[in-house]
């Protein structure tokens, strides 16, 4: 891969990155706002704390674990939360649906140019 891709992939990562770690850490360290925002979309506050835990779990499996099975299984997860907070937003018709599109676009990019990565070094 060269300079400019592994430049856009590290960016691209480290700011999606961040973006979900500090989302996870607010599950725990700001559990009633969370848990007021689950209840006014109609999802159980009992996802809070998997949620926290998956998202950081996730970030560390993409920023650090070199095993590309793992690191593959953390970004469809990551797919599958934006995709259904997407969807939690648009039934609840509030209108912030576009926060979570923010994070996928950049999870694609990341992904996009971790499978190139994978690819140059074969």
């Amino acid at each position: 891969m060269n300079k400019r891709d592994t430049i856009i992939y590290r960016v691209a990562t480290i700011i999606f990155g961040l973006m979900l770690l500090a989302g996870g850490l607010s599950y725990f360290f700001n559990y009633e706002h969370v848990a007021g925002e689950f209840e006014r979309l109609g999802v159980t506050t009992d996802l809070i704390y998997p949620l926290a835990v998956a998202k950081v779990l996730g970030v560390i499996a993409i920023w650090f674990i070199p095993n590309k099975v793992l690191k593959t299984a953390a970004y469809i997860g990551f797919y599958i939360n934006l995709i259904s907070a997407v969807y939690v937003h648009i039934a609840a018709a509030d209108g912030e649906f576009f926060g979570p599109i923010v994070p996928m676009l950049l999870l694609t990019v990341s992904y996009i140019y971790y499978r190139r990565s994978l690819k140059a070094a074969l």
